[in-house]
């Protein structure tokens, strides 16, 4: 039994050092998140540093590059095949990250 549980211990050590050396590049998160859309890269404007680049995609495989503008808080363009509820909850919480709310 005591050869058994230690065995079973010894198991889940190795199990978790194994995850935590490869695991994060294996299961890293998409990016940023808000319901379904997910931001994979945000990048300032060139031009204007109130002005956010997002790349999004959305869980039906919808992908798309908008602009956030952080001080109106809206997203251009207005539609597009990504969800703008989502779209512009997701934009307005990168705004708050990026300090330009």
């Amino acid at each position: 039994m005591i050869r058994t549980l230690t065995g079973t211990l010894v198991w889940i050590a190795i199990s978790l050092i194994t995850f935590l050396q490869f695991g994060p590049q294996v299961a890293a998160s998409p990016g940023l998140c808000t319901g379904p859309v997910c931001a994979e890269d945000m990048t300032r404007s060139a031009k204007n540093h109130w002005q956010l680049v997002l790349r999004l995609n959305d869980q039906r495989g919808h992908r798309e590059k908008v602009v956030m503008n952080c001080r109106a808080g809206q997203l251009s363009p207005l539609y597009g095949p990504v969800d703008r509820a989502f779209a512009t909850a997701l934009g307005r919480r990168a705004c708050r990250l990026a300090g330009e709310s």
